[in-house]
């Protein structure tokens, strides 16, 4: 009997320190393996600035057209871009690449987006890509969205973009601020 209950005690120990109740080990602290910071500018067609807008509205709802913004927090509308990405916030640096993609305004109640997009870059410091996706609460003065991969310099990137609206000008033009942490680099 003696034996059983000396098993019985091991594995309860065996157990409890195997529980959170006794960590073992120090928590991990995730720190970038690289970080960026970017820029990208987006100039939405509405109507008159065919030569220079980089967005265009490409679905509305019923009440809206594809050259106005919808009301109602643009509820519905569906924008596909091709911004330039420059390394600071002048519009008129020379681009070290492509912001490329889609952003859906998604509520009715708030002003949010859903935005799936990459950064395609073809300059003599980076070639590939990183992609983005994730939700942004457009009226959160920063808001993170998630890096889901990359190609070339980015092969497999994985971490987090932490978005800011950096300047707009009422529905035709805004910048976001754009500082990527990637916790996986190859």
């Amino acid at each position: 009997m003696e034996a059983k209950t000396l098993v019985l005690a091991l594995f309860l120990l065996l157990l409890l320190s195997q529980s959170s109740a006794f960590p073992s080990r120090k928590p991990r602290v995730h720190k970038p393996c690289k970080r960026l910071v970017f820029y990208f500018h987006d100039v939405i067609y509405n109507g008159r600035n065919s030569k220079n807008a980089t967005a265009a509205i490409v679905g509305a709802p019923a009440w809206g057209n594809r050259t106005l913004l919808a009301n109602q927090n643009h509820f519905g509308d569906l924008v596909v871009f091709d911004d330039p990405i420059t390394l600071d916030n002048n519009l008129h640096s020379a681009p070290v690449g492509r912001a490329q993609g889609i952003y859906v305004y998604d509520k009715k109640e708030i002003f949010t987006a859903w935005l799936g997009f990459s950064f395609v870059f073809n300059s003599t410091e980076h070639k590939g890509s990183i992609n983005f996706a994730g939700a942004d609460p457009l009226m959160n003065k920063t808001r993170d969205v998630s890096v889901i991969g990359g190609t070339g310099d980015f092969f497999m990137a994985r971490g987090i973009a932490t978005l800011m609206t950096d300047a707009f000008e009422g529905e035709v033009y805004f910048r976001l601020r754009v500082d990527i942490r990637l916790y996986e680099c190859w």
